[in-house]
């Protein structure tokens, strides 16, 4: 989608619309990376998890914008770990991850967590004979952007998947309806 995209935004929890700027991408794997220039109080870091640990049965959760529904949430689990997915390019994207975690049009580019909030995947793609979700879905490992940072940002250099460290990414800070009290689970 970023190729072809005259134009980048991000739209910010409060609905403010940010102009976002490419700073790298690799098709082959379907990753880029966007910058947008907002305070860091406006962003909530997530913490990378290790995809190479993760096993079939795992939570799953994804996030992401389906159809234009912002905000969404969707619950599953490791379908399935060391899938190859077919990229734009046609080239192989390995290790992929595959998730029962609904995962729609819009969702691309989302994070895919494991149950202690920690980024395991980027959601990137679904495999559908009807243009919704049937339960398979695709992320590509963290581990696999963890790899590829260095090379997508080496023309920028500040930027580092949206804004944090090579540890975190962050996204708009979203409200917090309903008060968890436990850490686990």
């Amino acid at each position: 989608m970023v190729e072809s995209a005259e134009t980048l935004e991000v739209t910010l929890a409060d609905k403010s619309k940010i102009p976002a700027k490419l700073v790298g991408r690799d098709p082959n794997n379907d990753l880029a990376v966007i910058r947008i220039s907002v305070p860091k109080e406006r962003l909530t870091p997530l913490r990378l998890g290790d995809s190479s640990q993760l096993q079939v049965g795992q939570m799953a959760i994804a996030i992401g914008n389906p159809f234009g529904l912002d905000r969404t949430i969707t619950r599953g689990v490791v379908s399935a770990v060391g899938r190859s997915l077919k990229s734009d390019t046609g080239r192989q994207i390995r290790n992929v991850i595959q998730t029962d975690a609904a995962i729609n049009p819009g969702n691309s580019g989302g994070p895919l967590l494991n149950s202690r909030g920690e980024v395991i995947g980027i959601n990137t793609a679904i495999f559908t004979p009807s243009g919704g979700s049937v339960g398979i879905g695709f992320a590509v490992p963290v581990n696999t952007a963890k790899k590829l940072l260095p090379q997508l940002v080496a023309r920028d250099g500040r930027a580092i998947l949206g804004s944090g460290s090579a540890d975190r990414i962050s996204i708009p800070r979203w409200p917090r309806p309903y008060p968890c009290p436990s850490r686990k689970g």
